[in-house]
């Protein structure tokens, strides 16, 4: 089985292209889901992230807040969005949460993906908003990379958090630079225009990726409900 990774900056619509990869019949190992499912009540990891960073990143319920352990690490960006330019004590707290979640993350896809290539599956697609950041890029080629443009991000953030275009804007460049993913892209999709383009290029990218790694596109072209 060959997996290719999917990635993108915040708001360019790199979900959207992973459920239409989706509908279309791909198994997806989402790296984000796969994050929260190693932080369940109980778990080890939860149990470290508490040792070191203390019971107030824990929710009412036991589960972890997100938002306050993002607070924790990086102010106000979320975990799935660190900082460039951090200071050394962000620094410290970003690689000790790291310690804990990476080692974890990796094994659970791992086993996901040994799953899917047990079901006989040819391809499978590990979508991550980190994956150019982890320097997986060549470990999930061909990459393809969602970008748009600045307006177009600022204006989604906007509409999706309820934010000011200033924090949207700040949210928005505590990423890597979206240059840095297109210069180690295999595929690019920009996405700057309507949904239904959006599947369109979606549906070409993932044509373009099955002749690429020697995968009938057909075995793909039949449709799924992902809800």
């Amino acid at each position: 089985m060959h997996v290719f990774g999917l990635t993108g900056g915040i708001a360019s619509g790199k979900s959207t292209v992973a459920l239409r990869f989706a509908a279309r019949g791909v198994p997806i190992v989402d790296a984000d889901g796969l994050s929260r499912d190693v932080v369940v009540p109980g778990s080890e990891a939860l149990t470290l992230i508490v040792e070191v960073f203390g019971r107030d990143v824990l929710a009412a319920d036991g589960t972890l807040d997100r938002k306050k352990l993002g607070r924790d690490v990086f102010g106000d960006a979320p975990l799935s969005e660190p900082l460039r330019g951090v200071g050394s004590q962000a620094s410290l707290k970003l690689a000790q949460l790291n310690a804990i979640m990476h080692p974890r993350i990796a094994a659970l896809s791992a086993q996901k993906t040994a799953d899917i290539a047990a079901r006989g599956e040819p391809l499978a697609c590990y979508e991550a908003a980190l994956l150019v950041e982890n320097g997986l890029a060549d470990a999930f080629r061909p990459l393809v990379v969602v970008a748009a443009s600045l307006e177009a991000q600022i204006a989604r953030v906007r509409a999706r958090d309820a934010m000011e275009e200033a924090a949207a804007l700040a949210r928005i460049t505590a990423q890597k630079p979206q240059e840095d993913k297109l210069r180690v892209a295999d595929i690019v999709i920009h996405n700057d225009g309507t949904l239904d383009a959006l599947t369109a290029k979606a549906d070409a990218a993932l044509d373009e990726v099955c002749r690429r790694v020697g995968v009938d596109p057909a075995r793909y072209a039949s449709y799924h409900r992902t809800s």
